[in-house]
């Protein structure tokens, strides 16, 4: 029976191999620390942190998120250790709440691996602090409790960690808040929480030993949406009508549940699946919250399998220490019939959790048959008949595809990446050599020439899927190196202008929209409908910069970051093909720049995280088939829709 703590309960542990799982209404910051009889933190190396995420028996999610799942072995703890603090702390930055009573509680549970919960704990009556000491494990006469502290901290980590005895408190919490900010900035942002069952789970069949089902989030108090969402800007065009940056149907309210589309399954068998299995106010929002669905299904499928595979590792290790300690198996047959059985035992286990993740695989292999071929454009891949029968939309869409996600358990499942729209951060589309086997195969030339190539596709199908005049494309392009790149953009005559070129073509589109971010806002703080001129475009605004910092003075790079920053709020986004290293010379002057932006790459690369498990999923590009003209036809398409509004 689960224990529910309060504030200062204690209760026995009936076992030393735990899991601790966190349930936040935003992303917080988990980590532990590892305290001596007194409860002194003899040093860093005693805390686990995202830059840290490893220290003996103890293991923690490597970024900020709503949801972790802590690992705790209390047996391979050191023998100094007789205490285990897991800490929660909020994320800093612009925008974020900056203390737990804006959020809503913490919930905390101590599970088996089998997921049998063991004691429970909300976090309740926080105010001002912004880290808090939430329950820690401790040894009393050689056995294992857990207590329910909920001790907060208006200082934050800095404060936590100087109560507990670590020597530089402040410094140690500054380099956690650095590598959290490092991982927030390539996390994907996960779509916000709607009513409880908005899922349609399909049963995964047995679990396997070792693997858990994950805990239902804790509902919020109210709903969450991305962060960055520009609901708030909102004034008055010179028209009368609204500059209104936020999607048209996004609803506040909960939305209906999907309609029955399906025939039932038969007895046992798993739900047959149906595109739009989800809720929503329209197919686009149910499809898009399927997807969501099948991304988090996936993530934390496999999450349960690498959790049972590494536990029948860690109990094979065991019972071979266990039986090899004993001298009498060091001799004659003993000790190898002991490590036959630990590896038919390791065996069996992994091959159960294998089978129970082949049924989910398959499962969700099946959704996504179902579901590709019912994407809109916004949606879907290049490949997609849908784009046969593309015409310019008369509204925006919920989200944009800029690629797939895959694990590498499954291969050749592929799970969209959408992003809201309008878009809330600007894009980075990294030129760099990395360290991913795609990008080892490529030259830096042809990495540069796939970059601006995919900044092409992206900017096409953002022109595609806005009505027809209510998106510009902007592209600086100091030296001129990607003019092949970019001719469908410029021959389609989509572009807002030709291509900037050199410092002065540098400056003028920077100052020009720089100017724009300024009128809007300055409208939006006044109120005032008059407030802008009426020769200004309140449409969406998309600047592609290619070969940064090639042509950029510091002035530049200043009104640069002032719209990465600023403009998708007021609908001005970036999108940026660059090479970090060439940029070295500013040093961490643009470190906030970086973070600011979604990174992508133009070829596949596992760099992006999800914000449940912390997954490194490989990011594919979407790209046209060979030799397909799609992207021609389409481009035609919208140049002349706008050529026809102009009229």
């Amino acid at each position: 029976m689960t224990a529910e703590l309060v504030r200062g309960q204690n209760h026995t542990l009936p076992q030393t191999r735990l899991e601790i799982r966190v349930s936040a209404g935003s992303p917080v910051v988990a980590g532990a620390t590892l305290g001596d009889e007194r409860g002194t933190v003899r040093g860093a190396e005693w805390i686990a942190h995202p830059a840290s995420h490893r220290v003996p028996g103890l293991e923690v999610s490597r970024q900020a998120a709503a949801d972790h799942r802590l690992a705790v072995d209390l047996d391979a703890l050191p023998a100094e250790v007789h205490r285990v603090t897991v800490v929660l702390a909020l994320p800093m930055g612009a925008g974020r709440p900056v203390s737990f009573g804006a959020v809503a509680a913490p919930f905390v549970a101590v599970t088996g691996l089998d997921g049998t919960e063991i004691a429970t704990f909300t976090l309740t009556g926080l105010d001002t602090e912004s880290a808090v000491s939430a329950l820690e494990l401790y040894r009393r006469q050689g056995a294992w409790k857990v207590r329910a502290v909920g001790q907060g901290y208006a200082a934050g980590l800095a404060g936590l960690f100087a109560d507990q005895g670590v020597a530089e408190a402040a410094e140690t919490a500054a380099a956690i808040q650095e590598a959290v900010a490092s991982g927030l900035a390539r996390s994907v942002t996960p779509p916000p929480r709607t009513t409880e069952g908005e899922r349609v789970r399909h049963p995964a069949g047995p679990a396997a030993a070792g693997a858990q089902a994950p805990a239902p989030p804790v509902p919020e108090a109210q709903p969450a949406e991305p962060l960055g969402d520009p609901a708030s800007a909102r004034t008055e065009a010179p028209g009368g009508g609204p500059i209104d940056y936020a999607h048209p149907r996004r609803q506040t309210s909960a939305p209906p549940p999907p309609p029955p589309t399906a025939p039932p399954a038969a007895p046992g068998q798993p739900p047959r699946p149906v595109a739009g299995d989800a809720t929503g106010w329209s197919m686009d929002e149910r499809l898009y919250n399927q997807i969501w669905g099948m991304f988090e299904d996936l993530a934390r499928a496999v999450a349960a399998y690498r959790s049972a595979v590494d536990f029948a590792e860690s109990r094979m290790d065991q019972e071979l220490d266990r039986a090899l300690s004993d001298p009498r198996n060091r001799i004659g047959g003993a000790g190898d019939r002991a490590r036959e059985a630990a590896r038919a035992k390791r065996d069996e286990l992994t091959g159960r959790a294998r089978e129970a993740l082949e049924r989910d695989l398959a499962q969700l292999a099946a959704e996504s048959a179902v579901v590709e071929p019912a994407l809109p454009p916004a949606y879907a891949g290049w490949d997609n008949p849908v784009w046969h029968a593309y015409r310019v939309p008369m509204e925006i869409p919920m989200a944009l595809r800029l690629g797939d996600l895959r694990l590498g358990e499954a291969p050749d499942l592929r799970i969209p990446l959408l992003v809201r729209l309008p878009l809330e951060r600007g894009i980075w589309i990294d030129s760099g050599r990395t360290a991913s086997e795609a990008a080892a195969s490529t030259t830096g030339d042809q990495l540069r020439g796939l970059a601006v190539e995919t900044a092409v596709t992206l900017a096409a199908r953002l022109l595609a899927v806005y009505p027809a005049g209510e998106f510009s494309v902007h592209v600086v392009d100091p030296a001129g190196s990607a003019a092949g790149q970019l001719s469908p953009l410029v021959g389609s005559g989509v572009l807002a202008g030709p291509p900037a070129a050199g410092a002065e073509g540098v400056a003028s589109v920077l100052a020009h929209l720089t100017r724009r971010v300024d009128l809007v806002q300055m409208a939006i703080r006044a109120g005032a409908a008059d407030a802008l001129p009426p020769d200004l475009d309140t449409g969406e605004h998309l600047l592609i910069v290619n070969d940064f910092p090639h042509g950029f003075d510091d002035r530049a790079v200043t009104q640069l970051r002032y719209l990465a920053d600023e403009g998708p709020s007021v609908g001005v986004h970036l999108l940026m093909v660059a090479d970090r290293e060439d940029a070295r010379a500013y040093g961490p002057v643009l470190d906030p720049l970086w973070r600011s932006l979604l990174r992508i790459t133009p070829v596949a690369d596992d760099h992006l995280a999800d914000p449940w498990v912390g997954h490194a999923w490989t990011y594919e590009p979407l790209r046209t088939p060979q030799g397909s003209r799609v992207l021609e036809q389409v481009l035609a398409l919208v140049a002349e829709a706008r050529r026809g509004g102009r009229r």
